[in-house]
């Protein structure tokens, strides 16, 4: 660790973080007696704490996102300068790196057109959202205003996204939501909602659960869907091949967009630029963010094709007509100047690549450890982005005491790496160690986490 503080400054800064931070989903009633984990410097794919302790981070910061790795001083120098030139201005014009990455983003998105800035993933799936509400105002009554979401996904923190979110724990206490969001079927086929099927065919009765709940709900009252190419935090769920080609059909069929949440996927995390990418999906609007500049900067866009962009020009002289929005942040010129930077890396680098044989490296060390450990019920993946769900009993797939899955997330710390693992999104469920390590990890880094995987489940389960 090479930080420019002293032990004594460190100390302060632990008491005055301890003393004034609000931690985002922590409790803090043990910090009444301990210290909080103050990270203060990364280096590739490893950080280290205020106590000097080194880690291997296999969570990209703890939410899947700094998918380059960290200390890219070329990517500070860009914000740097870009920030000396231009900072700020309200999104209303234009910039030249915001132009810049739209036509670069663009050309690794074929049949997309436009991109709409903001700062989050949350932020940028409402802007979605507003837009399907103002295109049925427009063009369809405001009949075709409801937005279907799939059980297991999220989708963001605001109450708009919480109330299109799958996951129960994360919406407990923050109701009433919006009307108009309808849930439908996870595709998990682990965890099988119809016996007789399997496989492609599962995958595709999976996606004819969509069609009766747009049948139920009424096709014309229908607007929109918005899936995760793969489910993140509700239990890293790829979903069985046949499923996308039906949904797409299903889409095409009643006339819904198809809303492409890629927060999580976005920017290489399964081996492609996108997520949606490795099914040959079509959609409507793609929205992202954490990838997108591997969190040097803020950034997050909503991207879509030209004809969805041209319902919000058709009438110039109609002054409701144009998409009536504003993200404050959005006109930060720091994140796609970051970005910018952060996919010349990706390319320059062949990190898709390294991603797609780290993948394969890791999914097989996470098989042998469901050989030696009964507890691993299921392994599962799309590139650098991997799950193991914990059972007490494979025949039955009865969960294990979440407890029990946190303690192996300690017990990985303890050894040196730092993952993940479903956390107060699912009720009783919340037992899948999750794993997304920087898109530059090497085979060594890998065995690394493993291991030390290996070690805190025979630590916690013998």
């Amino acid at each position: 660790m090479n930080v420019n503080l002293t032990p004594n400054d460190l100390s302060h800064v632990v008491a005055a973080d301890r003393a004034h931070v609000w931690h985002h989903l922590t409790q803090h009633k043990p910090y009444e007696t301990v210290d909080p984990r103050v990270i203060v410097e990364g280096r590739g794919v490893k950080v280290w704490d205020a106590t000097g302790k080194e880690y291997i981070d296999a969570v990209s910061g703890g939410v899947w996102t700094v998918n380059v790795g960290y200390g890219r001083e070329t990517i500070a120098d860009a914000v740097r300068d870009q920030l000396v030139k231009m900072n700020f201005f309200g999104g209303s014009m234009g910039s030249v790196p915001g132009a810049l990455f739209a036509e670069k983003l663009l050309e690794k998105m074929p049949g997309m057109s436009r991109v709409y800035y903001s700062n989050s993933g949350s932020e940028a799936n409402e802007k979605a959202f507003k837009m399907v509400r103002q295109i049925s105002q427009r063009f369809h009554g405001g009949k075709k205003w409801k937005i279907l979401y799939r059980d297991r996904d999220y989708h963001g923190t605001t109450i708009a996204c919480l109330g299109a979110g799958g996951q129960d724990e994360r919406g407990a206490l923050y109701g009433p939501f919006p009307d108009g969001f309808v849930r439908v079927p996870h595709c998990l086929e682990y965890r099988k909602q119809w016996d007789d099927v399997s496989g492609a065919d599962y995958g595709r009765r999976a996606a004819d659960a969509i069609e009766e709940v747009i049948l139920r709900e009424g096709p014309d009252t229908v607007g929109a869907i918005c899936l995760e190419p793969v489910t993140a935090g509700g239990g890293v769920i790829v979903p069985p091949e046949g499923y996308w080609p039906r949904v797409q059909e299903i889409c095409r069929k009643y006339d819904i967009l198809l809303h492409i949440d890629e927060v999580v996927c976005g920017l290489g995390r399964t081996g492609t630029w996108f997520g949606y990418q490795n099914w040959g999906v079509e959609p409507d609007f793609v929205t992202m963010a954490k990838g997108v500049a591997s969190g040097y900067a803020a950034i997050s866009c909503t991207v879509t094709t030209e004809k969805v962009f041209e319902m919000f020009k058709d009438d110039a002289s109609d002054p409701m007509s144009y998409f009536r929005d504003i993200s404050t942040f959005g006109g930060c010129t720091a994140g796609p100047a970051a970005a910018l930077e952060n996919m010349r890396i990706i390319e320059d680098e062949n990190l898709l690549d390294n991603c797609l044989a780290m993948s394969e490296r890791l999914m097989g060390n996470l098989e042998k450890l469901k050989e030696k450990h009964a507890v691993i019920g299921d392994v599962r993946g799309k590139g650098l982005f991997c799950g193991a769900e914990l059972v007490a009993d494979r025949e039955t797939k009865q969960p294990v005491e979440e407890k029990k899955a946190q303690a192996v997330v300690a017990g990985a710390m303890v050894r040196g790496v730092i993952i993940g693992c479903t956390n107060r999104s699912l009720p009783g469920m919340n037992t899948t160690l999750c794993l997304s390590p920087a898109l530059i990890v090497t085979p060594a880094e890998i065995d690394k986490i493993t291991d030390a995987i290996d070690g805190a489940l025979t630590e916690v389960f013998g």
